[in-house]
Formats: structure tokens, C-alpha cells, sequence
């Protein structure tokens, strides 16, 4: 799943800072805060990742989890713009719905999901999430919608026929 960037592949990449929490933990002297980053990594290409960081400071959860994002980009087969069929991806409670769209339909999403194919370069979609609301477990669904994703080549691959056999 993961795949190693070169030098000029990193200064194209965008990023996007989609969920950041607090957490606290109570000692005997105080409270300790550190803080958690969502981060979503893409070219606007059809490439994107999702990261996860944890640190004292918000700025280096972040950092880390850009990083993290990077090491973990993934391919989204593109056609024209949006995806090239429905699908329903699921992770833990999570479940989204994502529909191809017609060109100039936008992207008809919420909250996380929408920066995501806005960095991922997806310009076309409609998607639902129900179920859950935990931004993690949503980003995790539609990276499963994503790699369950099945283009006519991988389908005339799994069955041992050209792509116009399978058109007609």
C-alpha cells in the first residue's frame, strides 16, 4: 500500500489538516494535554493518504502526521474526473456510499470526506456516511471504498478476456 516518493513527487503533495483533538491526562502534579492530528496527503492526481500524529505541540502532530500520510498514499483509479462505479466502503461502525456524478456535479460530500476528494483530485462524487461520525473511522471507510474500487482492466484480468470481450 505504500509507496516511496521522490524529491520532486513530496513538493507537489498538499496536505490537509482534517481533525484535531485534545487529550488530557490527569497526574498527581496537574494536567497534561497532548494533542492528536487527522491529516489528509494527496497530489490532486488521484493519489492520496491519510496520516495520523500525536504530540505535545499541535504543530509537530501534524508534522508527524504528514509524514505518516505520505508513507501510506494510495493509487484511486480516476475516470473522467470521479470514480468509475458505485461503491460502499466500511471500517469499524463507518459506513460510506459513493457514487459517480455527472461533469459540474462537484463534489456532494460532508465534513472529512469532502477535503479528502478534494486532495485526492476527485472533482465528481456524491457520497453519504451514516452509521458513524468519528472522522477516523469515516477517512478508513472510503480508503476501503477506494481500494474495493474494480476497473475494466482488473476485471478482464480476474477473467481471462480482453476488455472488448467484455463490453459487448
Amino acid at each position: 500500500m505504500g509507496a516511496n516518493l521522490t524529491n520532486t513527487e513530496e513538493k507537489q503533495m498538499m496536505d490537509k489538516v482534517v481533525h484535531i483533538g485534545r487529550v488530557t491526562k490527569v497526574v498527581k502534579g496537574g494536567r497534561i494535554f497532548k494533542f492528536t492530528a487527522l491529516v489528509v496527503v494527496g497530489d490532486g492526481a488521484g493519489r492520496v493518504g491519510i496520516g495520523e500524529g500525536k504530540a505535545r505541540e499541535v504543530p509537530d502532530a501534524i508534522k508527524k502526521a504528514i509524514e505518516h500520510g505520505k508513507k501510506n498514499i494510495m493509487q484511486i483509479p480516476l475516470s473522467k474526473g470521479t470514480i468509475p462505479h458505485e461503491i460502499i466502503g466500511k471500517y469499524g461502525a463507518a459506513t460510506i456510499m459513493m457514487k459517480p456524478a455527472a461533469p459540474g456535479t462537484g463534489i456532494i460530500a460532508g465534513g472529512v470526506t469532502r477535503s479528502l476528494f478534494a486532495i485526492a483530485g476527485v472533482e465528481n462524487i456524491l457520497a453519504k456516511c451514516t452509521r458513524s461520525r468519528n472522522p477516523y473511522n469515516i477517512l478508513y471507510a472510503v480508503q476501503n471504498g477506494f481500494q474495493n474500487i474494480r476497473t475494466l482492466d482488473t476485471i478482464a484480468n480476474v477473467r481471462d478476456k480482453t476488455i472488448s470481450e467484455l463490453i459487448k
